[in-house]
């Protein structure tokens, strides 16, 4: 229960400090994306349509009319779904077998384009460009078969055709993110790492930020939001990428 009480806080400080946001150009992409949220989200708004991810099925709502959802489309899908992520004209899926990739332009009624599959394994996915990378973690009920975590890169070029061109060994990893030449990923316990991405397909270690338990983050313009031990932190950057605190809220 305790665990429960934390994640919907933290959904809640996430939708806060979205909301509460004053860089505009992050609130609204130029799909009609509402918001940026964090790779392990369940949920999502493009233009008047709300996304949820069920175990077994992605649910469209109409939120024309905020007050009055209408539920619209039901996809089923393999039981383990996770996560969501939209890109561009697209919807990107984490599931415990693979990641689903969905058009999005009728936004009413997804269509799904491919499924990139792997071993089973929890399953955060975020985009850039060409490219999605996926944390694949170990030692949980949704990858009891392997004790070996990774980090993938996937090529999407071909949506109906996604390959992977990259795999590197993780400690624990959770949620990431990307922006621009870089890409964070969460490892628990492990900290945060930060990785260099100007070449794409094949991310570079530049440190590792082991004084924070995080969990998921969200990279912003300025500053990068991350879900750590205890709350959210808000760290802006500076030279080269490093990372300084500016402050936290806690959550018990």
């Amino acid at each position: 229960m305790k665990n429960v009480i934390y994640a919907l806080g933290i959904s809640l400080l996430w939708s806060l400090v979205l909301a509460c946001s004053s860089d505009k150009s992050a609130d609204i992409s130029p799909n009609g994306q509402t918001g940026t949220g964090g790779s392990m989200a369940r949920f999502a708004i493009v233009g008047n349509a709300l996304y949820c991810v069920l175990p077994n099925q992605l649910q469209v709502y109409d939120i024309s009319t905020p007050t009055n959802p209408v539920k619209q489309d039901a996809v089923e899908l393999n039981m383990g779904l996770e996560t969501i992520f939209p890109y561009k004209n697209n919807l990107f899926i984490g599931a415990n077998d693979g990641m689903y990739i969905f058009d999005n332009q009728q936004t009413s009624k997804p269509t799904l384009l491919s499924q990139y599959r792997h071993v089973q394994s929890c399953d955060p996915v975020v985009v850039q460009g060409n490219y999605a990378y996926v944390t694949l973690r170990a030692g949980v009920d949704c990858r009891r078969f392997t004790s070996t975590s990774s980090l993938d890169v996937i090529d999407i070029k071909d949506l109906k055709n996604p390959q992977l061109v990259y795999t590197q060994t993780m400690q624990t990893p959770y949620g990431l993110g990307v922006i621009e030449n870089q890409l964070f990923v969460c490892e628990g316990n492990n900290g945060l790492k930060v990785f260099d991405i100007q070449d794409p397909t094949k991310p570079t270690l530049k440190y590792t930020l082991s004084d924070v338990k995080s969990f998921d983050v969200i990279p912003l313009p300025k500053t990068l939001l991350v879900t750590g031990d205890g709350g959210l932190l808000q760290y802006s950057y500076q030279n080269e990428g490093k990372l300084e605190l500016i402050s936290k809220i806690e959550v018990e």
